[in-house]
């Protein structure tokens, strides 16, 4: 059987028959204007959307990578979604990743009596490690050294700073009085944040751990750190993903101040980053995400390090068909702002309408990027103190040149991911293609801006390698004769040398 649209590029002699393959199949040409959208859409999976028909709706509606959220379900529910994910990938022109988004130190009340305690400015709670049903005389918390962390004065944030109190006393049993500054009513489970306080938490929590060898497991594409404070963090979780040998690429989730006081390292030692702006919002002031979010963007660019923006792009459509101005007005200026993807959490994951929402999502990205030219070749210009400067300097001369001769398509070849990275970085006017021989990258390469990857393992000689891709693009429909395509690669090619070649082609 021939392999799909995007998920294995044929060999020379198997290319022979391609022609006959996708006259047979082009009811799946669905995959072309699927990848329409250069910004990527990431789409949280919960039980609004979690059946083999519903994530298939999400996939033709819009979506490149699924979010698999370890704070909610057990293993098995996640399994079963994995397995949907997977058979959408083998059966149809896509390369859909999945994204592990480990819980992390959440910190939350326990369980509150009614589930609905009103609690009022003036009134003087107990937070304590010893499981009760909470009530106006206490609550637990699910942090076992809050008393150890916290300071007289620390201001402690509830249920996404709807609530706040402020510690007024440190016990030496280990329970914190704290008094209400902002009231409300505090249900259930909620999470608490501490944005004056530095927790001792590690990490990888004990159920981070058991998630993470499930992660490994299953060998998803990438996982998600949470609470992300130093790059020691990453450094953990990179040691635990190589002793399993696994593959999987870290994201580092941007949630805390700490995070921001280290993000240059952070960035460096993560293969991508997200700006989770739903607890970075409680845990700083409001008033300085916008900007935050813009320069951790702009930093990632400059490290060619992919970044996602999070949290509240589209709340208000969990329970509406039409988003706020406002969310509109958000969706378009992560795009503009140059974000390699945008993510939905509860709008897909447990809301009314998940495909009108990834469909609304797309269009927003679409009219903006039909608009506006990046051109970011201009401002990231490669850095001779860099270490991989040569490859930079090919990768950034490419897309520039393609600008140049208004080339149809861009081509790259990687085995690290690196190339296809920096050239995604630049922004390129031409479609971009990318192609490796590890499996593994093709589906991690959905979550990068503007990248379309195919499998291909021939290693005969570059020309013969620039032929057959040439070709795979024009039997595909992607470039036709009399085009301009620009390729990048590296020769001799069995040395698997950086990219250090650059050749301009026109089809025939």
């Amino acid at each position: 059987m021939m392999p799909l649209e995007n998920n294995i590029t044929p060999d020379r002699k198997a290319s022979k028959n391609l022609s006959k393959y996708l006259h047979k199949n082009m009811d799946r040409q669905a995959g072309v204007d699927h990848m329409s959208h250069r910004t990527k859409i990431v789409a949280t999976v919960g039980p609004a959307c979690d059946t083999y028909d519903k994530l298939l709706e999400l996939v033709k509606a819009g979506v490149n990578v699924f979010r698999l959220n370890f704070s909610h379900g057990n293993h098995d529910d996640k399994s079963q979604i994995i397995e949907h994910i997977r058979n959408i990938n083998k059966t149809e022109p896509y390369n859909i990743a999945i994204l592990g988004d480990l819980q992390g130190p959440k910190l939350r009340v326990g369980e509150i009596e009614n589930n609905a305690l009103p609690i009022v400015p003036g009134d003087v709670l107990t937070f304590t490690n010893e499981k009760c049903i909470g009530n106006l005389e206490k609550i637990y918390v699910s942090y076992p050294n809050l008393a150890g962390d916290v300071k007289i004065g620390n201001t402690i944030m509830i249920d996404d700073g709807k609530l706040e109190v402020k510690v007024v006393n440190i016990l030496k049993n280990g329970d914190v009085k704290v008094e209400v500054i902002i009231g409300g009513i505090l249900s259930s489970k909620k999470g608490i944040n501490l944005p004056d306080t530095k927790i001792s938490l590690p990490a990888l929590t004990t159920k981070d751990l058991e998630d993470l060898q499930f992660i490994i497991d299953q060998q998803l594409d990438w996982v998600a750190l949470s609470f992300v404070r130093n790059v020691k963090d990453i450094v953990i979780l990179r040691s635990k993903l190589d002793e399993n040998k696994s593959k999987a690429k870290i994201i580092a989730k941007i949630e805390k101040p700490e995070a921001i006081a280290n993000i240059r390292d952070i960035i460096i030692e993560s293969d991508a980053i997200m700006i989770a702006r739903g607890d970075l919002g409680v845990e700083l002031p409001v008033e300085k995400v916008p900007l935050i979010q813009k320069d951790i963007i702009r930093k990632c660019l400059h490290r060619a390090k992919p970044v996602i923006v999070a949290t509240q792009m589209m709340e208000s459509m969990i329970d509406r068909v039409k988003p706020n101005r406002s969310e509109t007005t958000d969706v378009a200026n992560a795009v503009l702002e140059g974000a390699d993807a945008v993510m939905l959490s509860g709008e897909t994951a447990s809301g009314n309408h998940p495909a009108l929402v990834v469909e609304t999502m797309r269009k927003i990205i679409m009219e903006v990027e039909k608009q506006y030219r990046y051109n970011r070749e201009e401002d990231l210009k490669p850095q001779p103190h860099s270490p991989s400067f040569l490859s930079d300097a090919i990768c950034y001369n490419a897309c520039k040149m393609a600008r140049d001769v208004n080339a149809e398509a861009l081509i790259g070849m990687t085995q690290s991911g690196y190339t296809a990275f920096m050239l995604s970085s630049y922004r390129p006017k031409s479609p971009l293609y990318i192609f490796s021989k590890e499996r593994t990258l093709i589906n991690q390469l959905s979550l990068s801006w503007g990248v379309r990857a195919f499998y291909y393992a021939e290693e005969e000689s570059v020309d013969h390698i620039i032929e057959d891709q040439i070709n795979i693009l024009k039997e595909r429909g992607f470039v036709n004769t009399s085009d301009i395509v620009i390729n990048t690669g590296s020769t001799p090619v069995q040395l698997h040398l950086p990219t250090n070649m650059i050749k301009v082609t026109k089809v025939d």
